[in-house]
């Protein structure tokens, strides 16, 4: 049977065999106060989970702390080994995690589904990548001395997940940790809680020894936040989520002087120059702009056109825009889905009508999917750096556009922001695409691509858009600490 929004929670469970097992648990530990989680696509309620207070987040980082010794003193083979069954696990019931991905957070199931298996692969990726955590051997002007370094796990982490990737934002994290010899403890979003204590069932499956990978649901994240930060044990913070609360966890962390891995706010820019492919432009930009309906970090948060092809670009991208599917996540000739709740869609009609009552023009209207928590695609023409959309990360489906005649005044324009996250571009022109390339103010750069994320890449920004890096050998380093050892009377 599959699943739909017009199920009650108890046909949901049934089902779905992963959903079941985490209601079945949750109902077995008898928590005494629960939260609702909901179906952006209806409202529905789709389960109560735990209501977890500061004190059992304490409990937590206790059972972490406990468990750092032994977890750390696993070979890089042995923690691997483990990583690797989990990793099988989660494409073993990749349909269930994306139904539940769905159903908490509103995206079409194909996309839940590439996110899920995506997310697997940061598991495969430092499950081998553990065992290149190289050290060195540094020359000596000493016969008698012999200088070493090496790398060891920071200790237990404390990360704080978002809504919009609930699957995929938490591998990114756990991966790296894990395989370093780091233990955690996971504090995912309230909206999206299901796909997190998912994949704590999975981890346990695997055989990660008690207190090594933990979940800590709550509707108060301040009472968590505020453990994690402040305990000394915790030694490490990896936080997504907004510059103003990654502004707030770097000073509580402060205190204790904790390694900080920040992945922020953005306002990508999206510049397609005279020279460009403007078919491939704007199948890239209905990418980077309405995936995951505008909600995510490295949306294209402006569309800089060249006054050349401006009308030519619009032409087109308006009426890919107008031909995509707005619908329930599971319906499959879905495009996109719901904004994740009625707060986040008020938020973008604000900026959409600041914009129109400042001079902006509404190139798509689509009406009839304006209703719920669903908003189609809007496509803004006449933008200004007066309209408070301008320097807003929008986190929805809209798509101001603004016009250039130079390069120059394209790249001021794109940098024109306290946000460094990603940027992309479209040009033919190498010596262009070189130039431009380095003068973006970004920590990643979509050239000619749109689809700039993968295990083995560095994901990160600059500026306020955050701290560290995730995937690759970089993300790794994040969660290890560099000791020098000096020997001597050798």
């Amino acid at each position: 049977m599959s699943l739909t929004t017009e199920m009650t929670p108890a046909d949901l469970a049934g089902a779905n065999p992963m959903l079941r097992k985490i209601i079945d648990r949750i109902e077995a530990r008898k928590p005494s106060k629960t939260f609702a989680v909901h179906n952006p696509a209806n409202d529905a309620l789709i389960a109560d989970v735990p209501d977890e207070s500061a004190a059992a987040t304490e409990k937590a980082v206790t059972a972490a702390t406990r468990a750092q010794p032994e977890w750390a003193g696993l070979t890089a083979k042995d923690r691997c080994t483990i990583l690797r069954r989990w990793h099988d696990l989660i494409m073993t019931h990749a349909d269930d995690l994306a139904a539940i991905l769905t159903l908490e957070q509103g995206k079409p199931v194909a996309e839940a589904h590439r996110e899920v298996t995506f997310g697997a692969t940061y598991i495969e990726w430092f499950a081998e990548e553990a065992k290149r955590a190289y050290g060195d051997v540094i020359p000596t002007s000493e016969a008698s001395r012999l200088q070493l370094v090496i790398k060891q796990p920071v200790g237990v982490v404390g990360a704080i997940t978002p809504w919009n990737f609930p699957s995929g934002m938490i591998t990114r994290k756990a991966a790296p940790a894990l395989a370093a010899g780091c233990t955690i403890v996971l504090k995912p979003s309230e909206e999206t809680p299901l796909s997190a204590l998912a994949l704590e069932l999975l981890a346990e499956e695997a055989g990660f020894p008690e207190g090594v990978f933990q979940v800590v649901t709550s509707k108060d994240p301040a009472a968590v936040a505020g453990v994690l930060t402040g305990d000394p044990r915790i030694r490490k913070i990896s936080f997504t989520g907004s510059t103003r609360v990654g502004k707030l966890l770097m000073g509580q962390s402060a205190e204790t002087v904790k390694r900080l891995s920040l992945e922020l706010g953005g306002n990508a820019p999206l510049i397609v120059f005279d020279d460009a492919d403007i078919d491939a432009a704007v199948a890239g930009a209905i990418a980077a702009k309405f995936r995951n309906a505008g909600q995510t970090c490295v949306c294209a948060n402006r569309i800089l056109l060249h006054a050349s092809i401006k009308g030519e670009f619009l032409d087109k991208f308006i009426a890919a825009a107008k031909a995509m599917n707005v619908s329930d996540g599971f319906d499959p000739a879905c495009d996109m889905g719901p904004m994740i709740n009625s707060a986040a869609k008020q938020k973008t009609r604000a900026l959409i009508e600041d914009a129109i009552a400042k001079g902006a023009e509404l190139s798509t209207s689509g009406k009839e999917m304006d209703k719920g928590n669903f908003l189609p695609p809007i496509i803004l023409s006449g933008v200004t750096n007066q309209m408070d959309i301008t320097h807003t990360e929008i986190f929805g489906p809209v798509a101001p556009i603004f016009t250039f005649e130079t390069e120059e005044e394209a790249v001021k324009l794109a940098n024109d922001t306290p946000y460094g996250l990603a940027a992309y571009f479209w040009t033919r022109g190498m010596a262009r695409a070189r130039r431009v390339a380095e003068q973006l103010e970004a920590g990643m750069i979509g050239l000619n691509e749109n689809a700039i994320s993968s295990a083995a890449t560095p994901f990160g920004g600059i500026k306020e858009s955050g701290l560290g890096r995730e995937g690759s050998r970089y993300g790794l380093d994040d969660y290890l600490d560099i000791k020098y050892i000096a020997i001597g009377g050798l």
